[in-house]
């Protein structure tokens, strides 16, 4: 685990910016020990790695944020886009240090201005950005929710939260027996009828960032105790390999 100091040093992200991450749910400290210290794990750390390369593609933290919360997040296309990023970018800076020995050496003979060019660097990043155009279970979402007050939606929620409630009262219990994986199939039937098609790909997605250590899980052991993201994670496995 790494303090806010040591992830800041390592990162070169300012420990402001990395409590503004915390405090809008985009990076969540890991855990915040007895002495009020927040600290991150190789999970968070690899998550704030996908943050900067989205800051790259000039994507807002909102945005990012939403890409990565999402079920359909693919972290090799993710890294595939960053080094193909990073080589356009290495190329680009080769080729203006080239042009520069060259006028070093012999002076302004061409005035060529094309080691200067960043176009293909700026319509790659824009290609790359429009591939993370919202999803199709994200757009279902919006949809879903165009039509409902504030107040229907909080309703759901806390319906929602009711579920992980109801996983808290059996988390001791075997997470493949047949009252959890029901109760892992009403959760995937309540997502589907609120959010979007909820598949046994998403929601062993969702499975994962329950109980990844972050916001989802200080949340859901809130309100069903110690362990029951966790809970809820291992039967929605057992649910989707039936």
């Amino acid at each position: 685990m790494m303090t806010v100091h040591e992830v800041s040093k390592i990162s070169g992200v300012s420990i402001r910016a990395l409590h503004h991450y915390d405090k809008i749910g985009l990076l969540p400290a890991t855990e915040v020990n007895s002495a009020g210290y927040r600290l991150y794990d190789d999970t968070a750390l690899e998550r704030l790695q996908h943050i900067l390369l989205f800051r790259e593609l000039e994507f807002s933290l909102k945005e990012i944020k939403d890409i990565l919360d999402s079920p359909d997040f693919d972290r090799d296309k993710a890294l595939e886009q960053q080094i193909h990023l990073l080589e356009l970018r290495k190329e680009h800076i080769e080729n203006l240090i080239d042009l520069a020995r060259g006028i070093k050496m012999i002076g302004v003979k061409d005035m060529s201005f094309e080691a200067f060019d960043t176009r293909k660097i700026d319509e790659y990043a824009e290609q790359a950005k429009e591939s993370w155009g919202k999803t199709d279970a994200y757009k279902e979402y919006e949809q879903k929710a165009a039509g409902r007050s504030m107040e229907e939606q909080q309703s759901i929620n806390v319906r929602l939260m009711g579920i992980f409630a109801e996983f808290g009262k059996i988390r001791n219990q075997d997470p493949e027996s047949t009252e959890a994986v029901e109760l892992a199939k009403k959760l995937q039937d309540f997502i589907t009828e609120h959010f979007y098609k909820c598949t046994d790909e998403i929601l062993m997605g969702l499975g994962s960032m329950y109980a990844g250590g972050g916001e989802f899980t200080v949340n859901i052991d809130k309100v069903g105790g110690e362990g029951t993201a966790v809970f809820a994670d291992k039967a929605i496995r057992a649910l989707c390999r039936k």
